[in-house]
Parts: structure tokens; sequence; C-alpha cells
């Protein structure tokens, strides 16, 4: 299709795609953009994306193809597409597939290319030779059981991105039925399993508040097998158990915990990366864990937080089906070709805003308050070493003044306020007479905070970043985050995603970050701000004393 006269795209030969944000495709374009494209840079007025292998593939996997890719690019472009870059993305798509692992009857695992050339060219790296053996034939060649995930981490690295296509085994049988007890899967969440389980392994991405472990029990329905799932935290697999208390028909004997707190190893496993990656005298005591039962299904909450050591172990699991949850890829260690080799390809990814749309999460508005350092504080940025700089700006007296302020917009509401330093959340939760929790509160305080803030008996909660990844608190209807973690754009999806769950008045969640003006709390707040421009999210700017 010829390009638009007055498209929304600029679509350049480097792989860049601008994106006019004022545009009326513009959102229409952002959407067909999304699934092969990713964020760098989101000013004002002009997004600009890139396109690169990983998203291609990624792509490719979930049934995008390059047709597709191409249509987008040529439909929304201002200019004619470059011919270069149009060839380049269908022959970099074609690339996923030209490599497959399957299981041979003869052989056992195989890997088959679909040329003589592409297998010796492969197979001629120094970190493939340890991993196969000696050639079958001109496009087949055998491969050590123990090196399925190693073996499509460095083709990935290659270039040569693998279909791994040799199944599975179906561990020890256990009986799983969803409890359809006054609610039914809603259509993505339909979607979502099956498409995890036509590909086999993979991630499932839905934004937070969307129901990722209602997705978690129905892949265990389909499954029907005793199954592995590893977690953030203790208070997050307590969630995942109560959840499935109330969407299976398990019960509370088939479901263990393995913590710091318990080691209970059962049908249905719930397990906390921390204790996984725990070593006892240089070893990891938690792979008695992986080696106790057949396991058929591993789940792997918050993919996108996995730490290496699971990588590690990930590898070793190729055999067993394992399905990601995550609300975001963004990796800030740029370790997502990893996932995309060790846990899968991304199989379903939900928009934000269509969800928004059909009334499955929360509406939000983003609002960045702009507060200014006072003097003293600019004399001591302006002497500081970087690492410092931040937390001085992040930390600025000029913050409490604006909670103070929102807090009283929004007496009545339930309120997160959120941040990254602690003596700033200490100073804060004092002050306002609110409770914290931290890294340092133990896990029944946690719980006792958290169901208190769900009933409304307290209003105001202040947490720091141990709160960002799956806690439930579908009432918290506005966030203040007052600092954060440098650059992080998943903390700041993460973050807006705990105001995202429907509320029960039907109303809207706003989320306010509160941001240095002329420091590196401002430049962090721009990167970190990336993600959930890419999902259609729009800051509004406003000055502290305009509150």
């Amino acid at each position: 299709m010829p390009a638009s006269l007055d498209g929304p795209l600029i679509v350049q030969s480097d792989k860049t795609v601008l994106l006019e944000v004022g545009h009326p495709l513009a959102g229409q374009a952002r959407a067909a953009l999304a699934p092969f494209a990713e964020l760098e840079r989101a000013p004002e007025h002009v997004h600009t994306y890139r396109i690169t292998p990983l998203a291609l593939w990624n792509a490719r996997a979930a049934g995008f193809d390059a047709e597709q890719a191409v249509d987008t690019l040529e439909r929304y472009s201002r200019f004619p597409v470059p011919q270069s870059l149009l060839i380049d993305v269908a022959e970099t798509m074609a690339r996923y597939g030209r490599i497959q692992l399957l299981k041979s009857p003869a052989h056992g695992l195989v890997l088959v290319a679909d040329s003589p050339a592409l297998l010796t060219e492969v197979t001629r790296h120094k970190a493939i030779k340890p991993l196969v053996g000696a050639a079958i034939d001109e496009v087949t060649i055998p491969v050590h059981p123990s090196a399925r995930g190693r073996i499509k981490q460095e083709l990935t690295k290659l270039g040569w991105p693998v279909e791994d296509l040799a199944g599975y085994v179906d561990g020890e049988s256990h009986p799983i039925e969803l409890n359809h007890d006054g609610w039914e899967l809603r259509d993505y969440q339909a979607y979502a399993t099956q498409s995890f389980w036509e590909g086999g392994s993979g991630v499932v991405v839905l934004p937070c508040g969307a129901g990722k472990t209602i997705v978690g029990a129905a892949s265990m329905a389909q499954a029907k097998t005793t199954t592995l799932i590893l977690v953030t935290n203790t208070v997050a697999g307590r969630q995942w158990r109560d959840e499935l208390l109330r969407r299976t028909t398990l019960t509370p004997e088939e479901i263990g915990e393995y913590s710091g707190e318990r080691k209970e190893i059962r049908p249905v496993t719930i397990a906390t990366y921390q204790v996984v990656t725990r070593k006892t005298k240089g070893e990891y005591r938690a792979l008695e864990l992986f080696d106790s039962r057949d396991w058929g299904l591993i789940i792997y909450d918050e993919v996108h937080l996995l730490p290496a050591p699971v990588f590690r172990m990930a590898a070793d699991l190729q055999s067993r089906r394992r399905l990601g949850l995550t609300a975001t890829l963004v990796r800030e260690d740029g370790r997502e070709d990893d996932v995309f080799s060790l846990i899968g390809p991304k199989r379903y990814d939900a928009p934000w805003k269509e969800l928004e749309l059909a009334g499955y999460i929360a509406t939000a508005e983003c609002v960045e308050v702009r507060t200014t350092l006072t003097s003293e504080e600019r004399m001591a940025y302006a002497t500081a070493e970087t690492r410092e700089r931040y937390r001085i700006a992040a930390c600025s007296r000029g913050k409490d003044g604006v909670v103070d302020k929102l807090l009283a917009r929004h007496a009545g509401d339930q309120v997160l306020i959120i941040g990254g330093f602690l003596d700033q959340l200490e100073g804060l939760a004092a002050r306002l007479g609110a409770p914290l929790v931290d890294g340092k509160t133990s896990t029944k305080k946690r719980e006792a905070a958290f169901a208190a803030f769900r009933s409304g008996e307290i209003r105001t909660l202040v947490v720091s970043k141990v709160a960002n990844f799956s806690i439930d608190l579908p009432e918290a209807g506005v966030g203040i985050q007052v600092s954060g973690t440098f650059g992080s754009r998943q903390e700041e999806a993460q973050r807006l995603g705990r105001l995202l769950r429907p509320k029960a008045d039907g109303g809207g969640a706003t989320f306010y970050t509160v941001v240095a003006r002329d420091s590196l709390d401002a430049e962090y707040a721009v990167r970190r701000q990336r993600f959930l421009a890419e999902q259609g999210y729009a800051y509004r700017l406003v000055d502290a004393a305009d509150l």
C-alpha cells in the first residue's frame, strides 16, 4: 500500500520509526507498531521506535507475519518507506524457524536446518560445537539432551532463533479443573491460555489487574499435571494460593509453600525466587525442589524479574512446559533474549488501552508534578557525585508539601505513596501517621497492612519497591510516586499497575509522579515513562505551585 501523504510515521533506513503524537491516526499507528517495534524515546511531540530482531522474532512466534509488519509501515508512513528496510524486516522475520529442534525416534534430540550451508555455518561456531554430536545427514545433527536450553541461547545470539518443536514430557498427572463459581474466563484470558498451550512454552504479557494468575490457573487446568510456580515473594505466593483455591478445584492440602518460612513440596508448589537462588556451601539448595517431583508445568510469575541463577536452572528444564507471566517484557539488564530462548517467545500480548476501553482494567490518568530544589539542595546537588545527586533530587523537601496537597485533594480515597529511598519513606510515614511496608517488614506485618488497606481500615499506605510486584490492592485509586529506581521502565509500569484493578464504584485511577526539575530526577523520569507512553498513556505536566 502506498505511503499516506499525511501519515503519523516517518520510517528511516536505520530502523528507527518516528511517531507524531498529535496526529489523528497516532493511536492506531502506535497499536499497529507495538507487536514488532520497541519505544526508545518518548518526549512530548515525537516518539522514537526501533525495529529490533528480537521484537520481530517475538512477533513472528506470536503469529504476526512480515506482510503485516510491512503493511503497517507503508500504511502509516508519511514518506515512502526505504525498500532496504522492508527487505530487512522480511528477511529477519524469516530467520525464525529456519532452524528447528525436533525429537527423532532414532537419534533423540536433533537440530534440523533448512539448508546444508546454514547447518554448517552455525555448527562451526565454538559455542555450538560442544553442544552437538556428529552430523546425521547434511541438514541434521544430534544435540545433547542437556544442551536443549543452551543451544537455543547461543543460536539466538548468532541471529538464528530456534523453533523448538521437540515436545514436552507430560510430568506426573494431577487432576485440576477450573471452578466456574460465578465467573468465566474473559475472552483474552482464554485466548492467552490457548496461545500458550499451542506454543508449548512462552510468555503471556498482560497489564497488572488483567488476571495473569487466572491465565496461570487456566493453563494448569489444561495441563492437569504437577505444577511448580515461582514468585517474587512470600506475600505474592500466598495470593497465588488464595486465587487458586478460589478459581480451581485444588484443596489447601494439594498446594505447598516453599519459602524462607516453610519447605512444603506438594503436587502444586509455590516457591520464591529468593529461596530458589539461595546458596549453601556454594550450591543451590533448591535444586532438590526441581528434582523432587516430575513437574509437568513450571510457571514463572513476573518473568521480567527472573534472576540470573534461575535462567541457568531454566536451561535444564527445557523438556517441561514453561509459562512466563508479566506486565512488560522490558528488562533493565538487557536479557530479554534469554527470556525468549529459555522460557519461550511471547505468545500473547494484550494492549493496555484496549483492555481499559473494554472495562477490564481501570482508566488511569498520569500526572507529573514538578518541584524546585531549594538553594541549599541545589548547591549540594551541584557538588555531589552522580549517584548521590539523584538521591538529593529524589528526596528533596519540596516533595513533602506536594504529598500533603495531593492527600488533601484525594481525601477519602485509597492512596499508595511509593518510593525508592528508605529514609524518605520513613520520614513520610512518620509525618503522616501512615504504616510503612518495606524490605524489613515481616511477611505477617505486610499481610496485615495490606489487609487493613483492602478493607478501608487505613486509607494511606507508604510502600517501598517490595510492593512493586504481585501485590493485589484492588481499591487503590491514587498513587503518589516520590522516587524510583533510576530510569526503570518496568518499575514505572508495575507501579501504575497497582492502581489498575477495576474499582467497585467503576471509578478511575490517578498516578502522580513527583519530580525535581532540572535534575537527574527529571531525566530518569523521562526514561521511566517510556513503556507507559508505548501503551498510550500520556503524562500531564503540573507545577507544584499550581496544585
